[in-house]
């Protein structure tokens, strides 16, 4: 069953049945509407669900929407041309920060991560996506201070957040630049 006919569901929507107990709806990052539903479960209950949550469902689909028509997949060449800049670009800015930080980390890699910018491993090896390319330098350079100062600091705590601050006093606004 999928909402593609139904005309009382406002989206369209695709139905994903499995051996699970519970209900659920799921806005891919594609933007497609996925309801999750245990084997037995009746279509009325399921429809049912989805109108009592499609106020919900509406929202979510369109801020995934206008974060897609935002940032839309780079194309192969775009790829290619980011994951080019972040292997000239990052390893010469994380050695800097690191000086300047008093830290040492054992290696760069730059991977093609959708939901985060950049890792440190509990080894201190630093990831980062060339997706973070895409963004302005104060923001490249807030994620690498980021994960440096994970080498000093497991977590984020306090402790943590004083480290960052320590180097970059004005890192929320560095920060707000991701999420723009």
């Amino acid at each position: 069953m999928s909402g593609a006919g139904n005309s009382s569901i406002p989206f369209a929507w695709e139905l994903v049945r499995s051996r699970r107990k519970t209900l659920c709806i799921e806005i891919t990052r594609d933007a497609r509407v996925l309801v999750r539903a245990p084997l037995r479960q009746s279509e009325g209950s399921i429809l049912r669900f989805l109108r009592e949550r499609q106020d919900w469902v509406l929202t979510h689909l369109r801020r995934r929407q206008a974060a897609l028509a935002a940032r839309p997949e780079p194309t192969a060449e775009e790829e290619a041309a980011l994951r080019a800049r972040a292997k000239a670009e990052l390893p010469p800015l994380a050695a800097r920060w690191a000086g300047k930080m008093g830290v040492s980390y054992t290696g760069i890699s730059i991977t093609g991560a959708r939901t985060r910018f950049g890792s440190c491993s509990p080894k201190n090896r630093l990831c980062f996506s060339f997706r973070l390319m895409r963004y302005p330098q104060k923001a490249v350079e807030y994620v690498v201070v980021h994960e440096l100062a994970h080498i000093l600091v497991k977590n984020h705590s306090p402790a943590f957040y004083a480290q960052v601050e320590r180097f970059l006093p004005d890192w929320r606004e560095r920060q707000a630049l991701l999420r723009e």
